[in-house]
């Protein structure tokens, strides 16, 4: 119904929902849906797997697994490890850790800007090991295997006056990871998806593009290596909530009388306007410390 205005998404299950509600089969795409009832998470996984897949959904083919649950937000003083352990579960499957891997962990976004700083406060959580390893064996930590984790927090172009992943590029090229995984904050459709979804994804991700702001991306073919992408969302366009509304009363108005009455309400400059919910420092505390625990869970020593 918002006509020629653009959606903006980073999530796939919601690119995906938008041909449900239109009634549109999509042809090399597949869907898998689960729900534990005891932990109350939901997880979708969408596979895209052929070219028609890829440009109908407006993502690369790939895997992209949502992980949803209503408390995500909420204060929980084991910060929801039921969730960290989903995402462990499925990071683990996405990454194959059947032997020893140096990992490189990516935390994009402004720190400055709380609604952006999800990246950075993730890398701050993490146990680093790779200098462990480097400077004194692993004998230093008394296990016979260790994955060598190592973590970045780039910033934004407006801090540094480079593109993020001119970093990366470098980074990589020095420390040789056999991985790296890039977390950032999202953009989402709907309002109820804030701070409360987590995507995974094995594309890659694209720092910026939900609101607009197209960087080059942090991807394999770009890096030469296996790339993980992990966001939550935490913004969402002014305009959708806008539309979302008055959805009821533009159900009762033909085609046209919807298109016209948008185009008087929605004016251009909430586009370019993005809300976040008001105790989104808290959220951010909370969500980083579940995606740090699950990024240190899964790489657990013995693992």
């Amino acid at each position: 119904m918002l006509g020629s205005y653009k959606i903006r998404t980073d999530l796939a299950v919601e690119a995906r929902e938008r041909f449900t509600e239109e009634n549109v089969e999509v042809r090399g795409v597949e869907v898998r849906e689960e729900y534990n009832e005891e932990k109350e998470i939901r997880t979708t996984v969408v596979k895209i797997t052929t070219e028609n897949g890829a440009r109908s959904m407006g993502r690369p083919q790939g895997t992209y697994i949502t992980i949803e649950s209503e408390g995500l937000s909420a204060p929980d003083e084991d910060y929801h490890r039921e969730v960290s352990e989903e995402l462990s579960r499925h990071l683990r499957q996405l990454i194959g850790l059947e032997k020893e891997k140096s990992v490189l962990v990516v935390g994009l976004g402004n720190q400055a800007i709380t609604a952006d700083s999800l990246g950075p406060e993730v890398v701050g959580n993490l146990r680093m090991t790779r200098h462990l390893i480097r400077e004194y064996g692993l004998k230093s930590t008394s296990e016979e295997a260790l994955h060598a984790i190592s973590g970045i927090v780039p910033g934004v172009m407006a801090q540094t006056g480079m593109e993020t992943s001119e970093i990366i590029e470098g980074v990589v090229e020095i420390t040789k990871p056999d991985v790296v995984i890039a977390v950032d904050a999202l953009a989402a459709r709907s309002t109820r998806r804030l701070n409360r979804t987590i995507q995974i994804t094995d594309t890659g991700i694209t720092p910026g593009s939900g609101v607009g702001n197209h960087r080059n991306g942090l991807t394999e073919e770009n890096l030469k290596v296996k790339v993980i992408g992990i966001g939550v969302p935490t913004v969402v366009d002014a305009a959708t909530i806008v539309h979302d509304s008055m959805s009821h009363l533009l159900d009762a108005l033909e085609e046209s009388e919807q298109k016209e009455f948008l185009e008087e309400m929605i004016s251009p400059h909430l586009h370019g306007m993005f809300v976040t919910p008001k105790d989104v420092d808290e959220t951010i505390k909370y969500l980083s410390y579940t995606i740090s625990e699950g990024l240190n869970m899964t790489f657990e020593p013995g693992d």
